[in-house]
């Protein structure tokens, strides 16, 4: 009755707890991105000179080394999220993140100190691991747990408006300097302005997230969480189908985001030719499109279901990603064709993503259980994507690629079938 009674007096949204929470979710995401965004121009600055290619795959193998400790972040800081509340976990995650952003654009290269810019390198990004295996699990907890049961798709909508906004502000800034600085100069200190900048926005977003207010269904189940004995088992235990639900559709994800908005970008400029310009307008052009689409499509979900939304995109996917490779070639109109279809088609996920995953678990695992899952996925799937295209494409046999996102999306299209629908449902 009340859900039906503020429906009809009109919704007010939240604006500055979305606001805080979004915004810093913005600034985790804008320094996390910036390293794959950036890492043609710093891959030879931190390996030894001579061959291109093999700098930037150890480059990415830093990268993919350094999601493997997302599930780890994922876990501690769940963990703590379910005992201590989500307002100090993602406090503590966004430190850990700007920290890490400011030690990569002060590091030195490998030309001054050897073998150590390499291994220093690898330091800032486990702290940046850790950081957003806890980020993605408590600001999605966050999100979902402040929503109304009728409006939870409009809210999750915000987690990736604020992701979104902070890959095209990744994307102009890369458009920007690549226009207006040589590869020289953006080779020899250009890709260091993005790093720096990203710890300063951190602190602007740990200034917002000190005014948030904690959940009240969390403060409700407080004693509950604390009082569960090994909660990674438990969810093994008494939440098996849930488990594999959120691994078979975060697979999927996962592989979409971090191929049109990691691995396309050095893929198209090193291995298809395309203009780097070229690449980060298309880009920038589609995340806005990407941006504006999450509410309306949330809004889509509270009112027709989450499970159609899924279905569609998943076997959209599975139908297309492999011609819309080919399209990935010198010129703008080809690479406007593949951003903008690919990441159209992705936020029928991305604008429902921390409502459908909130939902799959009980609030006194909710943080640990999308922590862990989620984040030993994306290890996984997403943090080889750009590394898995590169030496694929060094090796001539970049099509498979594209073959073995396709697979990916069938799997996840049967996962999804599985999947109750949870539309107007109160979180357990």
């Amino acid at each position: 009755m009340a859900d039906s009674t503020t429906e009809r007096l009109g919704h007010r949204l939240p604006v500055k707890k979305l606001f805080a929470a979004s915004v810093g979710n913005a600034l985790e995401w804008f320094d996390w991105t910036i390293y794959a965004t950036f890492s043609i121009y710093f891959a030879s600055e931190f390996f030894p000179k001579g061959n291109e290619a093999l700098a930037l795959i150890n480059t990415f193998a830093t990268y993919a080394l350094a999601f493997f400790f997302r599930p780890l972040g994922g876990m501690l800081l769940g963990r703590f999220a379910d005992i201590r509340g989500r307002k100090p976990a993602m406090i503590l995650t966004i430190v850990l993140m700007a920290g890490g952003s400011v030690a990569i654009g002060l590091l030195p290269t490998f030309d001054q100190v050897g073998w150590l810019a390499p291994i220093l390198l690898l330091l800032a990004r486990v702290a940046q691991g850790l950081s957003l295996g806890g980020e993605v699990s408590n600001a999605s907890a966050y999100l979902g747990e402040i929503a109304p049961p009728t409006r939870r798709g409009r809210y999750s909508a915000f987690f990736y408006i604020s992701t979104g906004s902070a890959v095209l502000l990744a994307s102009i800034l890369g458009f920007v300097l690549a226009r207006t600085m040589s590869k020289a100069d953006l080779t020899a200190y250009g890709w260091r302005i993005p790093f720096l900048l990203g710890g300063v926005l951190g602190i602007i977003g740990l200034w917002l997230r000190r005014s948030l207010a904690e959940t009240e269904i969390f403060e409700e189940k407080k004693s509950t969480a604390k009082r569960v004995e090994r909660p990674l088992r438990t969810t093994l235990r008494e939440h098996p189908r849930a488990v594999v639900q959120l691994v078979g559709f975060s697979m999927l994800s996962t592989l979409c985001y971090y191929t049109f908005f990691s691995a396309l970008t050095s893929f198209a400029v090193k291995t298809r030719k395309a203009d780097d310009v070229d690449v980060f307008l298309a880009l920038s052009i589609a995340t806005a499109l990407f941006v504006a689409l999450q509410y309306p499509m949330g809004a889509l979900s509270d009112r027709f279901g989450r499970k159609p939304q899924l279905l569609v995109w998943s076997a959209a996917t599975a139908i297309l990603i492999v011609p819309l490779s080919t399209l990935v070639r010198p010129g703008l109109p080809g690479l406007l064709v593949v951003f903008c279809v690919g990441l159209c088609l992705y936020t029928a996920m991305t604008s429902i993503a921390p409502a459908i995953m909130s939902e799959l678990f009980p609030t006194e695992l909710r943080g640990l259980g999308i922590g862990a899952w989620y984040n030993l996925t994306v290890a996984l799937f997403g943090g080889t994507a750009p590394l898995v295209l590169t030496a694929l494409s060094d090796a001539g046999l970049s099509t498979l690629f594209f073959w073995y996102v396709a697979a990916g999306a069938a799997i996840a299209f049967f996962v999804i079938r599985t999947l109750p629908e949870t539309k107007g449902s109160d979180l357990r």
